[in-house]
């Protein structure tokens, strides 16, 4: 397996960016790198395959909702340092996300999804969700598309 080949983008930037950081002996942001380079190598090892691009940014939205869901708790806690330190490492990963679409963006593509695949009730919700999953990874809260693709399928 010559994983050299095979790297997707963002992992090379990632490695770049884990270079940089160290270069600058910025230890807060080389921690983050670090982690979701280890979370990365360990879904890879678990699954025995390597990530593409969207396994990537799957990963990297994980990452990031476990930290707003951890500021969550530290806000209830009273610790907004530590909040603070989570909000920060979130705008580490956010920068290997593509730009969130827009509402509009959203909408048109559900309605080209739902159209392509000749959806026309609630129960072809989960077609539609599969194939806009795949060509949104990373840019749009699936949450918030699944709710809007369940009002245009009632």
């Amino acid at each position: 397996m010559d994983s050299d080949i095979q790297e997707s983008g963002i992992k090379f930037s990632l490695d770049e960016q884990i270079k940089s950081a160290m270069r600058e002996q910025n230890k807060s942001r080389l921690a983050t790198l670090r982690t979701l380079k280890s979370a990365i190598r360990q879904i890879e090892i678990d699954t025995r395959t390597l990530l593409d691009e969207a396994g990537c940014l799957g990963v990297i939205q994980k990452q990031i909702k476990q930290r707003q869901e951890s500021i969550l708790q530290y806000r209830q806690g009273n610790r907004e340092d530590l909040a603070n330190i989570e909000q920060s490492e979130i705008d580490i990963l956010q920068a290997f996300l593509p730009p969130p679409l827009s509402l509009e963006e959203v909408t048109e593509g559900i309605q080209s999804a739902i159209a392509e695949l000749g959806a026309s009730n609630i129960r072809d919700m989960s077609k539609v969700m599969t194939q806009l999953a795949k060509q949104w990874a990373g840019q749009v809260d699936m949450a918030q598309v699944g709710a809007l693709v369940k009002r245009s399928l009632s």
